[in-house]
């Protein structure tokens, strides 16, 4: 018995320096690049189109389709003025806005929404600043955003198609079991029906039952997904109409709760799951954009100018903002996952943003990279929640597979980082210039 206590005791003292050095965090900010999504926005399709899926008509939105609302230009800044108070925490932000300026790169993709939320981040971030947004004329595909569009990457849209059926069995029809419970809400919300009505009624005439359409994977860009498009298309509404704080009753049509919502944006999520982080595509779609995040973190630690990177080797914070379907194709191309509170796991929320933090150990001189996902939680945007330290908005820690380390920030050395990021990249569909 003693002897088994000395070992025990031994052991204790053995691995008191090894619990330590896994707590111990003695890195310094030195680079932080945040690809973001737009804020709260009108939906996507018109009314036009989506009053046609509906018993109801959808409430009119404030704004025109597609355009960032009020309420989400406001809940951007919240988010910029949170990151202000992160960064200068943290040392990389100095208070000083127009110095701080200098030493920040701002792009948006071409829409917009996209536009005015980097613009509205900015202003929270350094609101006695001018900032600048880069951004490719409306007539132009930026090619981070837009490779397809934008000619620095080729789609095979046969081996798209078969790309995606095979993740569906061969045959699409196949989600309609699967995903049986999230089409039955988003059917009983739509043709205006209690969910537990049995048998289920026949859609009002000169509605469109578009759980009943077909769900067939054809060619298309990126693919086309039959009945997933126009389905995505009627229940996205409900999540940024609670976010723009409409009223409850006409949050979809006062049928949903937060849970439901979540339940719902199912449906929308696997439609872009299919589309963008299938792997073939989120090769195609994504190569580019990992190839520059890599490049301007190499930059920022060699401080040697590098061809493809964004901002310059002084270059502290990077902001991209594109839409859900970019940050979800660099995710799927790294195969990162994240969930947050009161959204289904990899969802993109309104404003929300895939982090990397380029860190420096302050005893080796090492660098690491370290990635979070950061939003406003369904209730902060709804209430437009002033966010700090103390309220801060929700972050998840994300593991890089391949390279995070077993500490609790799931820290990843800069050359492993790049190691598994080159290694998930297609080079011929990444542009190191652009």
């Amino acid at each position: 018995m003693r002897n088994t206590f000395v070992r025990l005791v031994a052991l204790t003292l053995l691995c008191a320096p090894f619990a330590a050095a896994q707590t111990a965090d003695d890195t310094k900010l030195r680079q932080v690049i945040i690809f973001g999504r737009h804020s709260v926005r009108a939906p996507v399709a018109p009314n036009s189109l989506i009053d046609t899926f509906a018993a109801k008509p959808f409430p009119i939105p404030s704004v025109g389709t597609g355009i960032l609302t009020a309420n989400g230009a406001k809940l951007e800044g919240l988010l910029g003025a949170y990151y202000r108070l992160w960064l200068t925490k943290e040392g990389l932000l100095t208070g000083n806005d127009a110095a701080d300026a200098v030493f920040t790169y701002f792009r948006a993709n071409t829409l917009e929404r996209t536009r005015v939320t980097a613009q509205s981040f900015a202003t929270g971030l350094l609101p006695a600043a001018a900032v600048t947004v880069n951004t490719y004329p409306d007539s132009q595909s930026d090619p981070l955003f837009d490779p397809i569009g934008a000619g620095v990457a080729r789609l095979d849209q046969k081996k798209a198609v078969q790309a995606v059926k095979g993740r569906l069995g061969g045959d699409g029809q196949l989600v309609t079991t699967a995903y049986a419970p999230e089409l039955a809400l988003a059917r009983s919300v739509l043709l205006g029906y209690p969910l537990s009505q049995t048998p289920p009624p026949a859609a009002p005439k000169g509605v469109i039952d578009v759980t009943a359409l077909p769900i067939e994977i054809t060619a298309g860009v990126p693919v086309n997904i039959g009945a997933l498009s126009p389905i995505s298309g009627a229940v996205d509404p409900f999540l940024m109409q609670y976010a723009d704080g409409l009223p409850l009753s006409d949050v979809a049509w006062g049928q949903l709760n937060v849970d439901g919502i979540g339940q719902a944006t199912r449906l929308y999520m696997l439609a872009i799951d299919l589309s963008f982080r299938t792997p073939y595509l989120a090769g195609v779609e994504s190569s580019n954009m990992a190839s520059h995040v890599v490049r301007s973190l190499l930059q920022a630690a060699t401080g040697t100018p590098t061809t493809g990177s964004l901002g310059d080797p002084s270059t502290k914070v990077v902001m991209l903002v594109g839409s859900d379907v970019n940050i979800t194709g660099l995710a799927g191309l790294l195969n990162l996952n994240w969930i947050l509170p009161t959204y289904q796991p990899d969802f993109c929320p309104p404003g929300g943003a895939l982090v990397f933090q380029l860190r420096q150990s302050q005893s080796t001189g090492e660098y690491f990279v370290r990635a979070s996902y950061i939003a406003q939680t369904l209730d902060q945007l709804r209430n437009r929640t002033p966010l700090s330290l103390t309220t801060p908005p929700a972050t998840a820690p994300i593991f890089i597979p391949g390279c995070s380390t077993r500490n609790a920030n799931n820290d990843c050395a800069l050359a492993d980082f790049v190691s598994v990021a080159n290694h998930a990249i297609v080079p011929h569909f990444a542009d190191r210039v652009n």
